[in-house]
């Protein structure tokens, strides 16, 4: 049966990360992952994890400076100092809360120098990662709520994976992106199995809770048992009200 991760980034954002940790595991999340933690005190995400028996399994690097203020800078050429702080910074958050993953945000770039700086970058990010026996994902987003991110489809992701020559470097696919951008999500996700870190889910097009939209999830989620695929699952959806109140899809899975 599949599991299902919190994230945190969009879940119970009216509380403060250790009581979102807390919420979600009295709700039945198996795991929980978020996006920027750097704010909150790591003992404090330590004892939320530790008071719930719950996994944090990811974070993200920093989203950008003032000179790239978008999803990330790892690909923006001539912030390779900054892209690696942040790289630094979110390798010892993670290592100090037991994260499994970190995605390295590629951020608002093009051509041949933004893929060589990133692919430069995520090299370190995993050489720095791997000590800790954290993996580094990256994700391919939408242009829509994402225009000119530099990572926009997962056979983009694949090859840059595939050139970093780095085990510990994954692809984190995320339905409601991959949908939005390419088509055919689940075909895709078959394919793209050996080389996938980390999966997320939200309905298609609005990104709330996955009980409506273009892809129905409960094949999705059978599929994927099918498949072998055991680690929890990334609901990174926005709730249309309390997030309490989105979790229908959450409980017929349960009860299933």
């Amino acid at each position: 049966m599949a599991r299902f991760s919190a994230n945190l980034g969009f879940l119970w954002t009216e509380h403060s990360l250790p009581d979102a940790i807390r919420a979600a595991a009295r709700a039945g999340f198996d795991a929980v992952e978020c996006h920027w933690p750097y704010d909150v005190p790591i003992d404090e995400v330590r004892s939320a994890l530790a008071d719930t028996g719950l996994q944090m399994l990811g974070i993200n690097t920093m989203r950008g400076t003032p000179e790239a203020p978008g999803n990330g800078m790892s690909a923006v050429p001539d912030l390779e100092a900054q892209a690696r702080a942040a790289i630094r910074q979110a390798v010892e958050y993670a290592a100090a809360i037991g994260a499994h993953n970190i995605h390295v945000m590629a951020g608002v770039a093009a051509g041949d120098a933004a893929q060589q700086c990133f692919l430069t970058n995520l090299q370190f990010a995993c050489d720095l990662a791997a000590p800790h026996g954290i993996a580094i994902l990256i994700e391919p987003l939408n242009p829509f709520d994402a225009p000119g991110y530099f990572l926009s489809s997962t056979e983009q992701a694949a090859s840059i994976i595939a050139l970093a020559g780095r085990n510990n470097l994954k692809l984190m696919f995320d339905f409601y992106h991959v949908e939005r951008t390419e088509g055919n999500a689940l075909g895709k996700v078959e394919n793209l199995l050996p080389v996938i870190g980390h999966i997320q889910f939200a309905a298609v097009p609005d990104r709330g809770a996955p009980d409506h939209g273009a892809l129905d999830y409960g094949p999705v989620f059978d599929h994927l048992d099918e498949l072998g695929y055991t680690d929890p699952l990334g609901a990174e959806y926005k709730p249309d009200g309390a997030t309490e109140d989105s979790l229908g899809w959450l409980n017929a899975q349960k009860q299933r």
